[in-house]
């Protein structure tokens, strides 16, 4: 089987993966749905069909295991998620997963034979949508949980911990699905880029260097409400107004810093909004994205400064609440160098990236090296229904992970 043969085989899954959703006009697989549930059992069956040790843990990972002849050997865990945004594309997570799945059958049709096992994992819960905890599945996996999580809930009222009950899971026994950190011999991504630059550039693949760190803050402006036909404009306390500016100031300073920096105003919600009464309390969303961790906190001090600046002039307060702080992570030199030589191999000139969007990989680099390959999409859309990777693109990634799989095996090998 040739290399587009494997990518259509691939799409193909992806496509069948696609048609699991809890909504029938678009693709939403959220943790602990009955879709969600759907999916977790397609990639099982897959995973049992190749003759992997396959099984769902107790957070909701579906797991399949490789296992080498050499005893005492090492795991190197290669995955992706199968949880999505709401109306959400086809490929990021499940391009990863089902082309890792391809890999390992194609490792076991050359019989080789591994220094190493190879644990194949769909993450659970990787998106964070339902709970907004990102990582739940990558932070079980690495014996990262944090079970003060198990109390959150969802919009309906829904523990984190009913809701691991609920789709099988033992609370008890989270920590037990842990691999080990002196048993860990690296970590490898497939994904798709989510972002325009291997589209402009005219390029299939790129090695990532490192993940951005992420400051999310929740920003909540208090002034007084008031009836937009009587109260003067000159007394007023507006606190839509006062978020705008913080928007505006939000925007002016990531474009100061625009080289190593993002940030982001994606949510505004104005209390009992009516189009005839003046906003008395808006919560504004504030994402910072860098791989300088002194320049994101640097910035989130001087956004805070601006909005404590804007209240003093408006006669407003606001609450400030960091809702969650990431450390940047670079990926591991030696994998990476290996990822290099593997596109060379392929006949592909080398591109580096770094990815601003979050992955698993943030939470797996704190006990073992990582790497990822990203794949060129469509315009660099992502987490929408136009989100596409062509066959030919496919085709390219399985090409450089075999490459990588062997070099990898004999460098293992020689050690």
């Amino acid at each position: 089987m040739d290399y587009l043969e494997r990518a259509n085989a691939v799409l193909s899954r992806i496509q069948e993966l696609a048609c699991i959703s809890e909504d029938a006009h678009c693709v939403t697989r959220t943790f602990g749905s009955s879709a969600f549930l759907s999916g977790c059992g397609k990639v099982l069956s897959w995973m049992q069909e190749a003759g992997l040790q396959a099984r769902i843990d107790n957070i909701g990972n579906v797991r399949g295991r490789w296992p080498s002849k050499e005893p005492n050997a090492h795991t190197l865990v290669i995955a992706s998620h199968i949880d999505t945004v709401k109306n959400a594309g086809k490929f990021d997570g499940p391009l990863g997963v089902t082309m890792a799945l391809d890999l390992i059958s194609h490792l076991q049709r050359e019989e080789i034979s591994l220094p190493f096992n190879i644990e194949l994992i769909a993450f659970s819960d990787e998106e964070g949508v339902r709970f907004h905890t990102t990582y739940l599945g990558s932070a079980t996996v690495t014996g990262h949980f944090d079970t003060r999580l198990l109390d959150k809930t969802d919009s309906a009222g829904i523990t984190l911990r009913d809701a691991i009950t609920a789709i099988g899971g033992n609370i008890d026994a989270l920590a037990a699905d842990a691999i080990p950190a002196e048993e860990w011999l690296g970590y490898y991504e497939i994904h798709i880029e989510q972002g325009p630059v291997l589209y402009d550039q005219n390029l299939p693949v790129a090695v990532v260097q490192g993940i951005a760190g992420q400051q999310r803050i929740r920003v909540r402006f208090h002034g007084s409400s008031g009836h937009a036909g009587t109260v003067p404009m000159e007394m007023r306390k507006d606190a839509l107004c006062a978020a705008a500016e913080f928007v505006l100031a939000v925007e002016r300073i990531g474009l100061q810093y625009a080289d190593n920096l993002v940030a982001t105003v994606g949510l505004l919600e104005v209390a009992n909004a009516a189009s005839n009464v003046i906003p008395g309390e808006v919560t504004c969303s504030l994402d910072i994205r860098s791989t300088d961790k002194v320049l994101l906190k640097k910035v989130r001090r001087s956004l805070k400064d601006v909005a404590s600046q804007i209240c003093a002039e408006r006669q407003l307060t606001a609450d400030w609440d960091i809702v969650q702080k990431i450390k940047p992570v670079e990926c591991d030199t030696a994998l990476n160098h290996l990822l290099a030589q593997s596109i060379t191999a392929a006949g592909y000139n080398v591109k580096e990236l770094v990815s601003g969007a979050g992955h698993d990989a943030v939470v797996v680099a704190a006990v073992a090296p990582v790497c990822m390959l990203f794949v060129r999409c469509y315009k660099g859309i992502s987490h929408h229904p136009e989100e596409h990777v062509d066959a030919a693109d496919i085709a390219v990634a399985i090409q450089v992970s075999d490459h990588f799989i062997h070099r990898l095996t004999a460098v293992y090998k020689t050690q």
